[in-house]
């Protein structure tokens, strides 16, 4: 066999199409993936683009075993396939998040599930909230601590005057000591107090004392003056992690545990200083090494239907559910209860503003858009990939009554008209014409004719032998449709079998030239 080589300006050819098909996969398919639709399926693009990955990659492969082409010509061609179908399309699709990120830099209804830092970084919202807050935690700092985790929801560290019952409806015990939950609404409650073990105050010293990793501290909750404590009770609703609570000394032999070590996971440095917004910190028990967990389940009625935190020992790796920010911050000046308890419900004070680099956010985004899923349970409607070819799934229909009158109406003002622009402006222009102009109005045309049939059935065909003559009218037009279509077939895909007789039979009129080439 010949192997012939392809002009230079063929090849170039051949390049700027990979490049032109490459741009339009990514603009309709890759730019669906969108921030505020993160309750949509992502990434569905992503696998047409591997295909396209995986055949360039194939032909590659070939190109560079063959013995016709000089190396440096192959290196060119390997070098024009990774610009045009790796480089450029993560550029585009790196841009398109850039333009995103730039034009909406204001919070919005959704920004909740993202980081304190995230937040923080978009006009409004937490950005009023943090803007001016001291950078680095103290002790005697006064913070809400916030999980990084968005599963179920975003929630914040939280306890309240209300016990865990004596006993759960299983029969197991409880120690009785306060409630420790984590809650998914900004309140008071939320407010902790961070305090040195070694000093009795719960103020901020001057100079600050700032807490560093590794420290030890207490967590002293702001409205109640409950320490957080854990022990080896099994939690209400994960028995087998350890029971959280704001301890209350019950004159029982159960001991106060309320020590935490400090481990700021994204440190820079071994004595790194704790940080608003920047750190993600794990809080170890010093007496179990227990971590301070969001387990993710709902507490029952006696809970308020908030979420249970837990003391985890088999904690194992980066679980975003045990590391925690603090989201909101401020020094503490009152030592008094009273005093202690109007500070905490004053708002904080706006000075500065913090800005995370457009790197930061956009792999972040990413990194939401694979993982967080916003249906705490199963969605009625969602479905299974089986289920799409099986039709097993339930479907929503939102159905609305309106005038039929209008509705035809409006139905002919969108393809009729669809039909008169795509159409009409051909006898005005003075170009070379073709049958296939007509396409774009015969597409508003066909989509005309349900619509004009339904109104037919429903609405002016009242009796039942009117519509049964009708059906029948209908099922006759189809069975024409397919029998020409079966009848025009060899026009339609070209079969090489046809003869000048069935040519001339296929004509419907004498205008028709059809053209049969040996």
């Amino acid at each position: 066999m010949q192997c012939f080589k392809l002009p230079i300006t063929v090849k170039v050819e051949i390049n700027l199409l990979l490049v032109a098909v490459t741009v339009l996969a990514l603009l309709t398919r890759l730019y669906g993936i969108q921030f505020p639709k993160a309750v949509v399926v992502k990434y569905m693009g992503i696998f047409t683009y591997f295909l396209l990955l995986g055949l360039a990659a194939v032909h590659t492969w070939k190109l560079l075993g063959d013995q016709t082409i000089s190396t440096a010509t192959a290196a060119v061609q390997v070098l024009v396939r990774f610009l045009a179908l790796v480089v450029l399309p993560v550029l585009i699709y790196i841009g398109f998040f850039y333009v995103h990120l730039t034009i909406l830099y204001r919070s919005g209804p959704h920004d909740q599930m993202m980081s304190c830092a995230f937040q923080a970084s978009l006009e409004g919202g937490l950005a009023r909230i943090t803007q001016g807050q001291p950078l680095e935690v103290a002790f005697g700092s006064q913070v809400t601590l916030r999980t990084m985790s968005s599963k179920p929801v975003p929630c914040w560290l939280h306890s309240h005057k209300a016990n865990y019952p004596v006993r759960y409806e299983n029969g197991r015990g409880s120690s009785h000591q306060q409630q420790v939950t984590c809650y998914a609404f900004k309140d008071v409650n939320n407010w902790w107090i961070i305090k040195d073990p070694e000093r009795s105050s719960l103020v901020v010293n001057s100079p600050p004392k700032p807490v560093r990793h590794g420290d030890v501290i207490q967590l002293l909750h702001g409205m109640t003056s409950r320490y957080l404590n854990t022990h080896d009770v099994a939690a209400p609703m994960t028995p087998h992690s350890q029971e959280v609570s704001g301890y209350i000394d019950f004159n029982v032999s159960m001991p106060a545990q309320n020590l935490w070590r400090v481990d700021i996971l994204n440190r820079e440095a071994d004595r790194e200083a704790w940080k608003t917004i920047l750190s993600s910190v794990r809080l170890v028990h010093v007496n179990t090494s227990a971590v301070l967990k969001l387990s993710g389940t709902s507490l029952p009625e006696w809970g308020f239907k908030q979420l249970e935190v837990v003391g985890d020992k088999i904690n194992k790796g980066y679980q975003q559910s045990g590391i925690w920010n603090v989201e909101e911050h401020r020094y503490g000046k009152s030592q008094e209860q009273k005093e202690r308890e109007l500070e905490l419900k004053s708002p904080t004070h706006n000075h500065i503003n913090r800005n995370l680099t457009f790197m930061t956010k956009f792999l972040e985004l990413q990194w939401k858009m694979l993982t967080v899923k916003n249906e705490e349970s199963e969605h009625r409607y969602s479905s299974s990939p089986l289920e799409w070819i099986t039709l097993d799934t339930n479907i929503a229909y939102w159905l609305h009554t309106s005038n039929s009158w209008e509705k035809l109406v409006l139905a002919g003002v969108v393809c009729g008209g669809g039909w008169a622009v795509n159409y009409l402006p051909f006898f005005l222009m003075e170009k070379t014409l073709f049958l296939y102009h007509y396409l774009p109005a015969l597409t508003f045309k066909i989509l005309q004719i349900p619509i004009v049939v339904e109104h037919l059935y429903i609405y002016v065909l009242r009796s039942p032998a009117q519509r049964k003559s009708f059906v029948g009218v209908i099922l006759a037009v189809l069975c024409s449709v397919f029998v020409y279509y079966r009848k025009l077939s060899p026009l339609t895909y070209g079969r090489s079998t046809s003869t000048s007789e069935e040519l001339d039979a296929w004509s419907w009129k004498e205008s028709w030239d059809i053209l049969l080439r040996r």
